[in-house]
This record gives C-alpha cells, structure tokens and sequence, in this order.
C-alpha cells in the first residue's frame, strides 16, 4: 500500500480507501461489511469513510461495530453533516447546532471518542461561514475532530473558509472530498487543484467509477445482478449514455493493451495527480476489493504517451460535470 500526506498536514491516508456509501448498512449485511473491512485493512488501508445520511445512520453504525477490534490508532475514521437527519427546521444544514448535534450523534453510532475527518457535507448557503468555521474549530478543541473538511465545495467557499480561519485564530478546513473521475473532471483538475496547492489542503475523492459505469459492466446495457444503477432504472437513463459509453470501451481497449482492467486504470488514472491524497472506492465482495487494491500498480503504466491517449479518448478536455 501506497500512503500519501493529506495535504500540507502530517496526516498519511492509504492512496486506496474503503467507502461505505451505499454498500454498508444497505447492499451488503453486516458480517460481509466487517469481512470486507477487516481485509482492507489487513492489505493496508487505513482511511474509512462514512456519512451520518449513509443508510440513515445504519451506516455508521455498521462500520462502528466492525472496527472494534481493529486499533483505533491506526485508523483514519470520517463522518460527515448537512442532510436532514434529524427532526424539525434545524435537523438539517451547517448550524452550529445541527453541526454540533450531528456530530455527537455520528460518535455514538460508531461507538467512538474522535473523528480523524469531519466533513461538511455540502456548503450552506443558509448559515453564515463565519458560524461554520467555529463551529467545527470547536470541536477540534474540544477534541472530538483531528480535521476537519468539506465535500463537493467550491475552490472560492474553501479559500473563504481558510481566510476566516485565518483572521480568528481557527482550524481551517484541510482535506475536500470532491467527485472525481475520468467523466467528471472539469472542478477538480482547473479549480481545486490550484486552490489546493495554493492553501495546502489534500483532496480524497469519491465515485472513482462514476457508479460503475468506468467499470466496464454497462457497456452492453444493464446486466442481470443487482447494481447500484439497477436498483434505480430511472437514475441508470441519466447516468449510461451513448457517448458516455463510447468513452468507457475506448478506456477498456486501453486497458486490455495495458493488461489492466478497466475499472484499475480508472482508478489508477486519478493517482497521477500529487494533489490527491487518497481515492474512496466501494465493495461489495472480495475480488471487488483485491482490484481496488491492485489499481496502485498502474499508475507506473500512466506514461506521457498514454496519458495522450487517455485525454484523446476522453475528448482532450475536462468533462462535464454531472
């Protein structure tokens, strides 16, 4: 395993991490979520994922039980706060008091003291940033967050955040969690990625996939076993287009070339930006994993010359971001 500092901190997350949007608490049960886990960690990982929305709590819930025997020293565990998960107007947004709720709620699912990431789940038009900034500061005072971040923020919400952390003596935020993948580029690569080298935060990215779709698996239509975009035809319309799809069997020929899988070279692919301190991948079995896993080894293979190749079937440009 390949271990990365996140961002301009002393923080080293393993380059492949462990999701459990969707799967934990949802797809898979919860002897098969520890199984999983404790294999991911035994190749390596160390940074595991969560969200207090994940299967409406269950989530947390499940990954809490599976780490117990685990050294929590030696885990970077997250959780994150935005959505509605709580009753009434203030049970949802970046409030001091949803902020503050959310989080002792998260700690007690996963049965926990601290969060080594808190992440702000999405930005708040709604509460002021300066009441965001301290709220999170607080609790890193307080010790029950090591960092704090955002998600899906833009590169000029984050530099705000920093410079009122700055003017107050806080914690600024330093790691996002942004979409990233060879069909959603275009914030990463010409916004973050300058802004993060000009603040110093690590970027850990999710849907490495796009659902699946970077897989390979849709190229001849919706298969039979349950998938994630199975399970929603409506949502599959939107995300398994033509050109999409185009885009994915050149990759794939690619990979075969490279003696890769499609989904590897997807996921090694990200690994070629410095500012990237880990990619967040999901499973639901064993072999899903070892792949996941795998993928560090292609990143040698990400020669100039096949980079070339990857923007050419790509369209040459950032695509677009949906």
């Amino acid at each position: 395993m390949e271990y990365r500092s996140m961002g301009r901190t002393g923080l080293k997350l393993s380059a492949i991490s462990m999701g459990s949007w969707v799967t934990f608490g949802d797809q898979i049960d919860e002897k098969t979520a520890r199984d999983l886990l404790h294999r991911a960690y035994d190749m390596g990982i160390n940074f595991f994922d969560n969200a207090d929305v994940y299967a409406n709590g269950r989530s947390e819930s499940v990954m809490g039980s599976a780490v117990k025997d685990l050294p929590r020293e030696a885990l970077v565990l997250s959780s994150k706060v935005f959505w509605p998960t709580m009753p009434g107007p203030n049970g949802k947004g970046l409030s001091r008091k949803h902020i503050m709720e959310s989080c002792h709620a998260s700690l007690k699912r996963m049965g926990v003291e601290y969060f080594d990431l808190y992440f702000c789940h999405r930005y708040d038009p709604e509460t002021p940033l300066e009441e965001v900034v301290r709220a999170m500061d607080d609790l890193v005072r307080q010790g029950k967050v090591l960092y704090w971040g955002t998600s899906e923020w833009r590169a000029g919400q984050i530099a705000r955040a920093y410079a009122i952390a700055e003017r107050w003596n806080c914690y600024p935020p330093m790691v996002e969690q942004p979409q990233y993948n060879m069909l959603v580029r275009r914030r990463v690569e010409e916004e973050l990625v300058p802004a993060a080298n000009d603040l110093g935060f690590g970027m850990v990215t999710w849907s490495p996939l796009k659902y699946g779709l970077l897989s390979g698996k849709y190229n001849e239509g919706l298969p039979a076993e349950p998938t994630r975009l199975t399970r929603e035809p409506e949502w599959a319309e939107k995300v398994i287009t033509e050109e999409r799809l185009e885009k994915v069997r050149g990759i794939g020929a690619l990979a075969k070339e490279l003696g890769v899988t499609t989904a590897q070279l997807a996921i090694g692919w990200l690994l070629r930006l410095p500012q990237v301190s880990s990619v967040i991948t999901g499973a639901t079995k064993l072999a899903q994993l070892k792949e996941n896993v795998a993928a560090l080894e292609v990143v040698e293979k990400l020669s100039p010359e096949v980079l070339a190749r990857i923007d050419e079937i790509l369209g040459n440009a950032p695509s677009e971001e949906s």
